[in-house]
Protein backbone atom coordinates (compact mmCIF):
# COMPACT_ATOMS: atom_id res chain seq x y z
CA UNK A 1 0.00 0.00 0.00
CA UNK A 2 1.15 3.37 -1.19
CA UNK A 3 1.62 6.37 1.55
CA UNK A 4 -1.27 8.30 2.34
CA UNK A 5 -1.29 11.89 1.30
CA UNK A 6 -0.86 13.19 4.87
CA UNK A 7 2.05 11.02 5.19
CA UNK A 8 3.90 13.13 2.12
CA UNK A 9 6.01 16.45 2.45
CA UNK A 10 5.20 19.79 1.70
CA UNK A 11 7.22 19.39 -1.01
CA UNK A 12 5.93 16.42 -2.17
CA UNK A 13 2.12 17.58 -2.01
CA UNK A 14 3.23 20.15 -3.68
CA UNK A 15 5.30 18.64 -6.99
CA UNK A 16 1.89 16.15 -7.13
CA UNK A 17 -0.35 18.92 -6.89
CA UNK A 18 1.81 21.23 -9.82
CA UNK A 19 1.66 18.30 -11.76
CA UNK A 20 -2.08 17.63 -11.32
CA UNK A 21 -3.13 20.90 -11.99
CA UNK A 22 -0.75 20.83 -15.81
CA UNK A 23 -2.19 17.52 -16.31
CA UNK A 24 -5.46 18.74 -16.16
CA UNK A 25 -4.67 21.43 -18.27
CA UNK A 26 -3.60 19.45 -21.25
CA UNK A 27 -6.39 17.65 -20.90
CA UNK A 28 -9.24 20.72 -20.71
CA UNK A 29 -7.25 22.62 -23.70
CA UNK A 30 -6.92 19.14 -25.62
CA UNK A 31 -10.76 18.68 -25.42
CA UNK A 32 -11.38 22.33 -26.13
CA UNK A 33 -9.32 21.93 -29.48
CA UNK A 34 -10.57 18.97 -30.10
CA UNK A 35 -14.38 20.25 -30.05
CA UNK A 36 -13.99 23.56 -31.88
CA UNK A 37 -11.70 21.40 -34.87
CA UNK A 38 -13.72 20.64 -37.65
CA UNK A 39 -13.58 16.22 -37.99
CA UNK A 40 -12.02 16.90 -41.19
CA UNK A 41 -9.12 18.69 -39.41
CA UNK A 42 -8.62 15.36 -36.87
CA UNK A 43 -6.74 12.36 -37.47
CA UNK A 44 -9.02 9.59 -36.29
CA UNK A 45 -12.30 9.56 -35.00
CA UNK A 46 -13.06 12.75 -32.44
CA UNK A 47 -14.60 10.54 -30.05
CA UNK A 48 -11.76 8.32 -30.17
CA UNK A 49 -9.63 11.11 -29.30
CA UNK A 50 -11.71 12.96 -26.68
CA UNK A 51 -12.39 9.21 -24.73
CA UNK A 52 -8.46 8.40 -24.67
CA UNK A 53 -8.21 12.80 -23.83
CA UNK A 54 -10.21 11.89 -20.68
CA UNK A 55 -9.83 8.27 -19.94
CA UNK A 56 -6.39 7.39 -20.36
CA UNK A 57 -4.39 7.62 -17.08
CA UNK A 58 -1.25 8.66 -19.16
CA UNK A 59 0.27 11.74 -17.32
CA UNK A 60 -0.71 14.15 -19.92
CA UNK A 61 0.96 11.84 -22.91
CA UNK A 62 -2.07 11.36 -24.83
CA UNK A 63 -3.44 15.47 -24.87
CA UNK A 64 0.44 16.45 -25.68
CA UNK A 65 0.27 13.24 -28.32
CA UNK A 66 -3.29 14.38 -29.84
CA UNK A 67 -2.09 18.68 -29.97
CA UNK A 68 1.32 17.32 -31.81
CA UNK A 69 -0.08 14.46 -33.95
CA UNK A 70 -3.67 14.38 -33.81
CA UNK A 71 -4.96 17.47 -35.77
CA UNK A 72 -4.11 18.60 -39.32
CA UNK A 73 -2.64 21.81 -40.25
CA UNK A 74 -4.30 22.08 -43.43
Amino acid sequence: MGKKWKDLSPRTRGLLSVAAAVEAGLKIAALIDLKRRPAAQVRGPKWAWGLAITVANSAGAVPILYLVRGRRTH
